[in-house]
Order: C-alpha cells, then sequence, then structure tokens
C-alpha cells in the first residue's frame, strides 16, 4: 500500500469513527435505560459525555499538536479512542460507562482536531477542497450509519456490542496512521514554547459550562443561567490569561482575525440551523404526517446520504471556482430551502418536507467544503491543529445550541411540550423554528458576504500596492 492512500485512509476513518462514535450510541439509548435500570436522564449522560469531552478538550488538543507534534498525538488519541472502546464494551455499571465514553470523546477529540490539519498540510496548493469534501462525505457517512448500524446491532447482539464494533476499525485507522502519517517537524531548541495549561484548564471550564447551560434540565430556568453566567465570566478570564501567557493557547492574533471570526460564527450558525433537521423534523414527521417510526428514519436518512453524495463534488466546486463565491452560494441555497419549510403545508405530505432537504444539504455541503478549505489554507503551518480545533469546536456548539434552541422554539410555537401534540400544534412549532433558522442564515449570509468583501478588498490593496513598488 502505497503511503498517500493509507494516509487517506487513516483520514477518513479517524472522521468516520469519531462522528460514529455519537450518532451509534443514541439509538441505544432506551435499551441502555431498561439494561442498568435507570432513567432517561441519567441514561443520557453516555451521550453527553462524549459531547463535553470533545466540546470542552478539542482546541488544548488542538494547540498540543501544533507544539509536541501532530502525528504522536493522533496516534495516541486513535488508541485511546480505541481502547475507550473496548472499556465501554465491558462496562458492569452506568458511571463506568459514561466514565469510559468520556475517555472516547478525549480520543475523538484529538482525531477530529487533528485530522483537518494534517489533511490540510497533504494538499498540494489549491487541492485541499477535495480532502475537505471526502473528510466532510465520512463526516456524513459515520452520522447516518450510526442509527441503522446500532439498530441492527443491538437487535442481534445487545448493546455492548455498539461499543465493541469500533474497536476492530480503530486499530485499522491506527495502523493506517502508523504507516501514513508524516513524520513529525523537528523544532530547534528556540523554537520550543511552553504549553499553555492556565488557559487550557479556563476555556475547558468556560465551554464545559456553556454546554451544560444548554442540555441540563431541557430549560432555561436558574440552574441554566447561572452555568451561563459562569461561561462569561470565564470567557473574560481566559482572554486576560491569554494576554498574559508566553504561549496563549488560541494566540491573541488569532483572536483579532476578523475574517476567521466571521467564518467560525457562520460555522456555528449553520450548525445550529441543521441541528433543527434532526431534533424537530422527527416531531414532524410522527405527529404531523403520521409517519411510522421506520418511515421516519428512512426520511431522516435522506439528509445524511445527500451529504454524502455531494461531498466530494462540493470539493471539486470549491477547487475551480474558489471557496467565497461557493461558500455565498451555499448558505444562499440553505435560506431558500429554510423558507418553504418555514411555510410548509401539512398537505405538501413527505415530498414537501423532503425536497426542501435535499436542497438544504446541499447547500450544507457547498458551505462546508468551501469555509474548511478556506480556514485551513489560509492557517500557518504551526497553527493549523488550533485552527482545526477551533472550527470543530465552533460547529460543535453550534450543535449543542441548536438542540436546545431550536426545540425551545419550537415548543414554543406549538404551544405546548408534550410529545402527544396534535398535529396542527406541531405543524405551527415547525413553522416557527425554520422562521427562526431563516433569520440565522440571513445573518450567516450578511457575515459571510461582508467578511468576504472586506477580504477581497484588502487583496486589491495589497496587489496596488505591490504593483506601485
Amino acid at each position: 500500500m502505497k503511503r498517500p492512500r493509507a494516509l487517506a485512509g487513516a483520514l477518513a476513518l479517524s472522521m468516520l469513527l469519531s462522528s460514529l462514535g455519537t450518532s451509534i450510541a443514541n439509538v441505544g439509548l432506551p435499551a441502555l435505560a431498561q439494561a442498568f435500570g435507570v432513567r432517561f436522564g441519567q441514561v443520557q449522560w453516555i451521550v453527553l459525555a462524549y459531547l463535553l469531552a470533545i466540546t470542552t478538550l478539542i482546541v488544548g488538543v488542538g494547540r498540543l499538536g501544533d507544539l509536541t507534534g501532530r502525528r504522536r498525538l493522533l496516534l495516541a488519541g486513535i488508541a485511546l479512542f480505541t481502547a475507550a472502546s473496548i472499556l465501554c464494551g465491558l462496562a458492569p455499571t452506568l458511571p463506568c460507562l459514561i466514565a469510559a465514553r468520556a475517555l472516547q470523546g478525549l480520543g475523538a477529540a484529538a482525531m477530529m482536531g487533528l485530522t483537518m490539519s494534517f489533511a490540510a498540510g497533504a494538499a498540494s496548493k489549491g487541492g485541499s477542497g477535495s480532502v475537505m469534501g471526502l473528510l466532510g462525505t465520512m463526516s456524513a457517512v459515520g452520522t447516518a450509519l450510526g442509527p441503522t448500524l446500532g439498530g441492527v446491532l443491538i437487535g442481534a447482539a445487545g448493546w455492548r456490542a455498539l461499543f465493541f464494533i469500533t474497536a476492530p476499525l480503530g486499530i485499522a485507522t491506527w495502523l493506517l496512521a502508523y504507516r501514513g502519517l508524516p513524520a513529525d517537524v523537528a523544532r530547534l531548541d528556540g523554537e520550543r514554547t511552553g504549553f499553555d495549561a492556565i488557559g487550557t484548564l479556563l476555556l475547558a471550564l468556560t465551554l464545559g459550562a456553556y454546554a451544560l447551560a444548554m442540555t441540563v434540565g431541557g430549560g432555561f430556568g436558574a440552574p441554566n443561567l447561572a452555568l451561563l453566567l459562569a461561561a462569561a465570566v470565564g470567557a473574560c478570564l481566559f482572554v486576560r490569561a491569554g494576554a498574559s501567557a508566553a504561549s496563549p493557547l488560541i494566540p491573541l492574533a488569532l483572536l483579532r482575525d476578523r475574517l476567521l471570526g466571521a467564518r467560525l460564527g457562520t460555522t456555528a450558525l449553520v450548525a445550529t440551523v441543521m441541528m433543527a433537521t434532526l431534533v424537530v423534523g422527527p416531531f414532524y414527521l410522527t405527529r404531523a404526517l403520521g409517519l411510522a417510526p421506520a418511515g421516519v428514519g428512512l426520511v431522516l436518512s435522506a439528509g445524511p446520504l445527500v451529504a454524502a453524495l455531494s461531498g466530494v463534488p462540493a470539493g471539486r466546486l470549491v477547487e475551480r471556482a474558489g471557496t467565497a463565491g461557493v461558500a455565498i452560494a451555499g448558505l444562499a441555497l440553505m435560506l431558500g430551502a429554510s423558507v418553504p419549510l418555514a411555510l410548509l403545508p401539512v398537505s405538501s405530505g413527505v415530498p414537501g418536507y423532503v425536497a426542501p432537504l435535499v436542497v438544504l444539504t446541499i447547500g450544507y455541503a457547498l458551505f462546508q467544503a468551501a469555509n474548511n478549505t478556506a480556514l485551513m489554507d489560509t492557517a500557518g503551518a504551526k497553527q493549523r491543529g488550533v485552527v482545526a480545533s477551533m472550527l470543530n469546536l465552533a460547529r460543535n456548539l453550534g450543535l449543542v445550541t441548536g438542540a436546545s434552541l431550536m426545540v425551545a422554539v419550537f415548543a414554543f410555537g406549538a404551544g405546548t411540550a408534550t410529545v402527544a401534540a396534535p398535529f396542527a400544534a406541531v405543524a405551527a412549532g415547525m413553522h416557527r423554528t425554520f422562521a427562526l433558522a431563516c433569520a440565522l442564515l440571513a445573518a450567516a449570509l450578511a457575515i459571510a458576504w461582508r467578511a468576504e468583501w472586506a477580504q477581497a478588498g484588502r487583496a486589491q490593496a495589497e496587489r496596488e500596492q505591490q504593483q506601485q513598488t
């Protein structure tokens, strides 16, 4: 096997496994609650532990890779993910399973954060669009495969198979990575910089408080507001600590970069919107359209399937047309698809829901390929790990926010929080949810347009200055 093929296989499997680690566990929550004899609120921590570990640690892991070497850290992350998968399958109690899932999330943080930095470094000049498209495809495949594969495994071998299945895939990924990943570049003694442990701890606590505020209790009560306040205080302390650190976790130059901030902000907004299709769509399909669970699963699989098929073509389009135009076109498609979802009559049935969903997903694939490529192409070689981690962090925060915000808007629009709401109320909640989605996408489009216009103006000014000199 040639080394480039091993590298591509390792990066693709790393992205697949980290996505599969989230989606495959969701379908097993009812069986796990029954196996351990606990309430749903307790078993939900099997998913939250994984997501919180990724969200709180991904930036620190990316920065550590920039400082100590990405190859060794990615290999360690894959090994930890694989070992934790085995521990999950062997867990005798729910607390043991939750702890093992947190370890699995730490391994996934390294896999998600460092995979993109390796992809950007390995791609030829102007050829990273296809690589980012491939990674987007594998992420979509992992998301789509999880529920189906998980349902089959639970029925055939029980809940432990949900975690054991990722162990052999993890071993194969590690072997491919060991063979294909390029060696870490040796640093001169003068280039060695310390790791910002204080900044890492403050950021982890800040992100943990925010993620918990969005997920605990299912509402916005006093505990949620207290956690949001703690997150705000933590963010201020993090910025102050970074200003005085010799080697800050996130360099202040990155925090001041408006174009980087715009691209990360649009990533979070788009992820928030996409979460609506995952958390609100099932209620609409079940209550308003009266589909059985099998039919709901089939309809919901249309989105990830389209994402899987459109990822690589979207990347190739980015290479031909450039990142700015494709990103804006993707956002415009998403906005255009959300408008009919906000006005969707129940009489349009399944086709009326699926058609806009397909367009929405194509727009998402275009935006993701272009935005990810732009971010990684402009990142310096020594900052790819932290930039890739910030990108994944922005997407995760958007997903976490969407899971809470979109459900709250849906319940408000429906006038009830009960599952057995009448179909008219569910349709009203659906309309309110995607009306908000339209507003968020319009904001994302305005931010992207303004940022890319300003960037084009600066580039033109630099070219004119060079011509004069």
